[in-house]
């Protein structure tokens, strides 16, 4: 691999860590900073295709919303790996004693988020 194509892959990681990291703090500010202004988050609920969040604005109104509903949620990051300015990220997300596992297909331009496309394995009956 190319050493530029490799450090694309490293961006991409590292910005999908960070958004994680900023994510466990429930800090808004240090995750919003770390996506595009025309970011496209497509969440895995409602079932079947999920709802789309497009811009910096309604993505946080989304996850102030998690935050607000579920004040103990973390991610813990299982896996990621990248193919070139995408990376795909394995995780458990985690709240009041409950659990779900999931994929996440992210996009990454100029070290922001611009692109994250998220699946469940299941989605249980408290997030439908």
């Amino acid at each position: 691999m190319s050493p530029v194509r490799m450090s694309e892959v490293e961006s991409a990681m590292r910005a999908v860590l960070a958004f994680n990291q900023a994510f466990n703090r429930h800090d808004l500010t240090g995750m919003m900073q770390l996506v595009s202004g025309d970011c496209v988050f497509e969440g895995f609920v409602p079932a079947p295709d999920g709802a789309v969040y497009t811009g910096k604005d309604a993505i946080a109104s989304y996850y102030e919303g998690l935050f607000n509903e579920f004040p103990d949620v973390q991610i813990k990051t299982e896996d990621v790996f990248g193919f070139g300015k995408r990376c795909v990220m394995r995780w458990k997300l985690a709240w009041g004693g409950e659990h779900l596992r999931g994929v996440d297909i992210v996009r990454v331009e100029d070290d922001l988020i611009c692109e994250r496309l998220s699946y469940a394995k299941s989605i249980p009956p408290l997030l439908s």
